[in-house]
């Protein structure tokens, strides 16, 4: 059931799948599952989210995809960034499994992909020049909030968080959350009540 998306170890079988997706000039083959995020297509949230990162300059420090899935964020970014580190986290571990075996079905070899909730795993010292993330909102405010809140002291100075919301699950509220942390909140795109919001870590 899609709600178990955001469990550790979803019971439901196994049904796999492989979708393909493209952004630009960029098409990945992408292996879903029952139990995790979007197993029918990618999400049109996550969609709108790499158009905006499609053109996007932040500091060279490495890049970070909180809630990964199965990959689709953090895996079009590696081949769009080769030159750059990947880190993908999630509390799933068939998305996990599934975000490894995408990285290896397109021949991308610049990824982490390791368990974390949200930054709990990640070395309180790493630091990153873009965290992307299209929040778990069936997980609960208090768990978006704090992927929101935590962020800024993972960044460089200079790093960019982007966060993918609709309007109906909380985006008002994201974006407040945003200007109390960041001191700011830019809207970079609104698209069908989905809204992609960056906020930058200023020099410290």
């Amino acid at each position: 059931m899609a709600e178990q998306y955001f469990a550790a170890d979803p019971s439901v079988g196994h049904d796999e799948r492989v979708i393909q997706y493209r952004v630009g000039e960029t098409s990945l083959r992408l292996t879903t599952d029952r139990g995790v995020f979007s197993r029918q297509r990618v999400d049109y949230g996550s969609g709108v989210l790499l158009e905006q990162m499609a053109t996007l300059t932040f500091p060279a420090a490495g890049i970070l995809d909180v809630g990964c899935g199965y990959g689709p964020l953090g895996l079009f970014v590696a081949s769009w960034w080769p030159e750059q580190t990947v880190d993908l986290v999630d509390v799933n571990h068939r998305s996990l499994a599934l975000a490894q075996k995408n990285a290896e079905l397109n021949g991308i070899h610049n990824v982490n992909i390791y368990e974390s909730d949200g930054y709990e795993q990640i070395p309180v010292d790493r630091k990153f020049g873009l965290i992307v993330t299209n929040p778990p909102i069936r997980a609960g405010k208090q768990v978006v909030t704090r992927i929101l809140h935590d962020s800024h002291q993972f960044l460089v100075a200079g790093g960019s968080l982007l966060v993918v919301i609709q309007k109906k699950q909380g985006e008002p509220s994201a974006r407040r959350e945003l200007l109390a942390i960041f001191g700011h909140c830019e809207i970079l795109a609104r698209d069908k009540g989905y809204y992609v919001l960056r906020a930058v870590k200023s020099a410290e």
